[in-house]
């Protein structure tokens, strides 16, 4: 039984990569990081330090994407409200990660800004859409 329960589970994570929300999600998250990341790197070279500039823009990218991805790459019907708060609840989350592993690479390892910063907006895209799929786009009981 628990076999069974483990290969749904891996069956579940292989559908939701091969799902057209998760290539809409892509194509979102492209553009919005990739304009994003942009801003994030003029935001350091004008004043910021690297943390202040990617809290700005991690807000930014919060506020725009939540209607895309609710909208068009999941297809999500139910309740906004909820909906929204958890889709806050999951970015908070990959914010506090990210703002760790900044913290821990760039002030305690020396580790150059830029590539962890690179490195965390593909890592959050991963565990993010998963977040999303399986916990803040899902169907309440009794949806349709």
């Amino acid at each position: 039984m628990i076999r069974a329960r483990g290969l749904n589970g891996v069956r579940a994570l292989v559908n939701a990569f091969l799902s057209v929300a998760f290539w809409r999600y892509v194509v979102v998250g492209l553009v919005s990081n990739g304009l994003l990341y942009l801003a994030y790197l003029g935001l350091v070279a004008a004043f910021l330090g690297p943390k202040t500039a990617a809290s700005v823009t991690y807000a930014c990218g919060v506020a725009q994407t939540f209607w895309f991805n609710r909208a068009w790459s999941f297809g999500h019907q139910g309740h906004a409200g909820l909906a929204l708060l958890r889709y806050i609840t999951v970015y908070w989350a990959g914010y506090l990660l990210n703002m760790l592993l900044l913290y821990v690479l760039v002030d305690i390892y020396g580790w150059d800004h830029r590539w962890v910063q690179a490195a965390m907006v593909l890592g959050l895209a991963v565990l993010i859409f998963l977040a999303l799929r399986f916990w803040a786009f899902r169907l309440e009981s009794g949806a349709s």
